[in-house]
C-alpha cells in the first residue's frame, strides 16, 4: 500500500502542477478588467463579456494561497495575489459591509445580495492568503466578514445560520443558493461552508467568540445535520430545524466527513476529536452507497422516490479521494485507501481533460464527458480538484 500511496502523491504533484493550476495562469487571467475571466465554455472557449461570481474569486484566491504555502513558491503567491488586489477592488460593499454576489465583466455590480456561503469564501480565501504572505489587511476583512454574520445571519433564538440578504442585510424571500436548491432559510451547504471557513480562520486568529461559535457549528452537524438513522446529511431546513428533504447528496457526505474532522483537530478538544472520527466513519460508510464499480461516486439519490442522479460531476469525485483518505486514517482500515485510489484512477481516466487542461464538468454513467456545461465558470472552480491533491501531497509522507 505504501508504493501506491506514493505513486498516488507524485501523480497529484503532476496533476496540481501541470494541469489544474496551469490552466488558471495560462488561460483565465483577464488582462483588460484585471482578475480571472468569469467563465470558459465546454468547449474551451473564454467568455469575456461573463460576469465575475464572487465564490469563483474566493476559491482562486484560496486555491493559489495554499499551493503557495504547499510549495514556498512565489509564482502562485502572484496569481494569488491577482485575485485578492481584484476582490479587494471590487467585491466588498463599502457602505454596509459584506462582499457581493456577482459582478459584471467590467467589476460592476451585477448582483449585491448578501449570500451568507459566499461570505463564508471570503473568509475561507482571505485567511490563506494571511497564512502564506501575513497580510495583515486580508485577517482583518475576514475578521470583519465573521463579525458581520455572526451580527446578521446567526440565529440566537434556534442556532444556525439564515441564508441570504439584501444589499443592506434584510433577510431575503428568494434564498436559494442556486436554481436547483428548495428555498429554505437554512441548508446544510452552508453551514458546511461557515464550518469551513471558521475553521480556517481559527488556525490563525484565536477568538473567544470564533471558538465557540466553530464548536457549535461541529454540534449543529452532530445534532441536526447528520441524520441519526442513515448517517447521510439532511440538506434542507426551516428556521426551526425541521428537515425539508429527502435527497442524499454524496459528495456533500464524504466532504462533510473529513470537514468535520478538520475542524474538531482545529480545534483541538480531544473528546470532541474522538466523537466527530466515530460519527465521520459513518457519515463515510454512508456516502460509500454511491460508490460505482469503476471507483466514480454518483451525484444523489432521492430516498422517497428513488430518483438516482447517476452523473459523476467533478467535486464529489475529488471530495472522495480526500473524504476516504481521511477514513483511512482515522480508521488504518485499507479499504478506504483502495477507494480513494479508485476514486483518483476514474477521475485520472474519464475527467480529466489532458489535451486542453483542467478537469470536465462531469461524466454520465455511460462515460461520455461533459462539454455542454462550463469548463470554468461561476460554480465551476480551481478549488475542490486542487485542494484533493494538496490534501493528499500533505497527508501521504514519504
Amino acid at each position: 500500500m505504501k508504493y501506491e500511496l506514493l505513486q498516488l502523491k507524485q501523480e497529484l504533484k503532476e496533476e496540481l502542477t501541470h494541469n489544474i493550476l496551469p490552466f488558471w495562469m495560462d488561460k483565465m487571467t483577464d488582462d483588460e478588467h484585471g482578475g480571472y475571466y468569469g467563465q470558459m465554455n465546454g468547449r474551451n472557449q473564454v467568455v469575456p463579456d461573463a460576469p465575475k461570481g464572487g465564490i469563483l474569486n474566493a476559491r482562486i484566491l484560496w486555491t493559489f494561497s495554499s499551493a503557495s504555502l504547499y510549495f514556498k513558491d512565489s509564482l502562485y503567491i502572484e496569481y494569488a495575489k491577482r485575485a485578492k488586489e481584484y476582490i479587494f477592488k471590487y467585491f466588498f460593499d463599502a457602505e454596509n459591509g459584506g462582499t457581493y454576489w456577482m459582478l459584471n465583466a467590467d467589476g460592476t455590480p451585477a448582483d449585491t445580495k448578501k449570500q451568507i456561503y459566499s461570505q463564508a469564501f471570503f473568509i475561507y480565501g482571505l485567511v490563506e492568503y494571511y497564512r502564506v504572505t501575513r497580510d495583515k489587511e486580508c485577517l482583518d476583512k475576514a475578521i470583519e466578514l465573521f463579525r458581520l454574520m455572526e451580527e446578521h445571519s446567526f440565529d440566537a433564538a434556534r442556532n444556525g445560520y439564515f441564508e441570504a440578504y439584501s444589499k443592506d442585510w434584510v433577510l431575503l424571500e428568494d434564498l436559494r443558493l442556486s436554481e436547483k436548491d428548495a428555498n429554505e432559510k437554512k441548508t446544510m451547504n452552508t453551514h458546511l461552508h461557515i464550518l469551513e471557513a471558521y475553521t480556517n480562520l481559527f488556525r490563525v486568529w484565536d477568538d473567544p467568540l470564533l471558538e465557540k461559535q466553530l464548536r457549535n457549528l461541529i454540534e449543529i452537524f452532530l445534532d441536526k445535520i447528520v441524520n441519526s438513522k442513515t448517517h447521510h446529511l439532511d440538506l434542507f431546513f426551516d428556521e426551526n430545524w425541521h428537515c425539508k428533504s429527502t435527497l442524499f447528496s454524496y459528495g456533500h457526505d464524504i466532504e462533510a466527513a473529513w470537514l468535520l474532522d478538520e475542524a474538531a483537530v482545529v480545534l483541538g478538544d480531544i473528546d470532541m476529536i474522538n466523537k466527530v472520527h466515530a460519527v465521520g466513519l459513518r457519515i463515510a460508510n454512508a456516502a460509500a452507497e454511491g460508490l460505482q464499480a469503476n471507483g466514480s461516486i454518483i451525484n444523489e439519490k432521492n430516498s422517497e422516490t428513488g430518483h438516482v442522479d447517476s452523473n459523476c460531476d467533478w467535486w464529489p469525485q475529488a471530495e472522495a479521494v480526500v473524504g476516504f483518505f481521511n477514513a483511512y486514517e482515522s480508521s488504518k482500515e485499507e479499504n478506504y485507501a483502495l477507494k480513494a485510489l479508485a476514486a483518483w484512477e476514474f477521475i485520472n481516466h474519464n475527467l480529466v481533460d489532458k489535451k486542453n487542461g483542467e478537469w470536465y464538468w462531469s461524466v454520465s454513467a455511460a462515460g461520455k464527458a461533459d462539454t455542454a456545461n462550463d469548463k470554468a465558470g461561476f460554480w465551476k472552480c480551481p478549488y475542490h480538484n486542487s485542494r484533493m491533491c494538496l490534501e493528499l501531497m500533505s497527508r501521504i509522507h514519504d
